[in-house]
């Protein structure tokens, strides 16, 4: 049986976790956050203990004190740092959510932005001995997945479109953590569903959201509502194969948008991320960039309610 994977949410920085069962090759760490306007750095640290001395296998640490920025990784070892690895970083800019995905391999940890292969750091010390994350600095976590790797089934009768329907435009079917059974029938997941949302919406704020798109589904929509209408109309069209992106002004839908990938599949997992940013909302599937919409609705402190509806079931939601 495969372990659940371990979350915590919206974590107050500075943030130190044990990482359950240590690293495995194949085992990855999901981080999705923001980076606060005028930062002058954070990190993310790989750590072998908890106390302040300890052993780091790997230091990630975007600085923001020339243009564009760069990032360092390092490793801490018997009390001094080693040779500093440094890299532009134009993935990570201030003002900005982010998705952080940090893969571990056999001689290297990979690191992924917004779906993006951002660079590689070859082990110093033995990711066996890691068993603790800690964040800090000048940085808003909304979500830390820390997943263990994917075991290989034999396709599953009831699910023949794991296997019939393609991947398309390169999105990974899995988002690295299968739904568990037993959750989608959890009191406040049935759909259709909704959720407050306290305080509005503003910059930084995300809402993730992780389901399954049912085998034989035609749609499904998520909705950000507010007293006289909708600011984000998200919806998945299986029949046209296309993500439909639009705003409501009372009972008058504005434009369409269509343009983009379809990052969904019929009888696979998903893991939505809706971040809030200055202009728009950036729309972030399986841990990749989808799709971009400007706002349209721009009091987003009156967008009050969370909307799902469709083909699909919810495991679980993050507001």
């Amino acid at each position: 049986m495969m372990a659940f994977p371990q979350k915590f949410y919206n974590p107050r920085i500075p943030f130190t976790g044990s990482i359950h069962g240590g690293l495995q090759v194949g085992k990855s760490i999901t981080i999705s956050g923001w980076v606060q306007p005028g930062a002058d750095r954070f990190h993310v640290n790989l750590q072998c203990g908890s106390n302040t001395n300890a052993d780091i296998a790997l230091h990630f640490n975007p600085r923001y004190d020339s243009l564009p920025g760069y990032v360092v990784a390092n490793t801490f070892q018997h009390g001094r740092w080693g040779t500093e690895e440094r890299k532009q970083n134009f993935s990570l800019p201030t003002g900005s959510g982010f998705n952080l995905l940090i893969t571990v391999t056999s001689d290297s940890y990979q690191m992924n932005i917004n779906g993006t292969h951002f660079m590689e750091y070859k082990h110093r010390i033995s990711f066996f001995q890691v068993n603790t994350i800690a964040i800090d600095g000048k940085v808003d976590i909304s979500s830390i997945t820390i997943s263990n790797p994917m075991p290989r089934f034999p396709p599953q009768p009831t699910f023949p479109s794991h296997v019939t329907y393609p991947n398309q435009a390169g999105f990974p079917p899995f988002p690295g953590f299968p739904p568990q059974p037993g959750f989608p029938s959890q009191p406040g997941f049935s759909v259709p569903y909704k959720a407050i949302i306290s305080g509005g919406f503003k910059t930084g704020r995300l809402i993730t959201i992780q389901g399954t798109v049912h085998p034989n589904a035609t749609r499904f929509n998520v909705n950000l509502n507010h007293p006289i209408g909708i600011a984000l109309h998200y919806n998945p069209r299986f029949n046209e194969n296309v993500v439909i992106r639009n705003t409501k002004y009372g009972e008058k839908w504005d434009s369409e948008e269509r343009d983009g990938p379809m990052p969904f599949h019929k009888g696979q997992p998903f893991t939505l991320t809706i971040c809030c940013e200055k202009h728009s909302f950036r729309i972030m599937v399986n841990g990749m960039q989808a799709h971009t919409y400007r706002h349209r609705f721009t009091q987003l402190q009156h967008i009050s309610e969370l909307e799902i509806d469709g083909d699909i079931s919810i495991t679980s939601v993050n507001v």
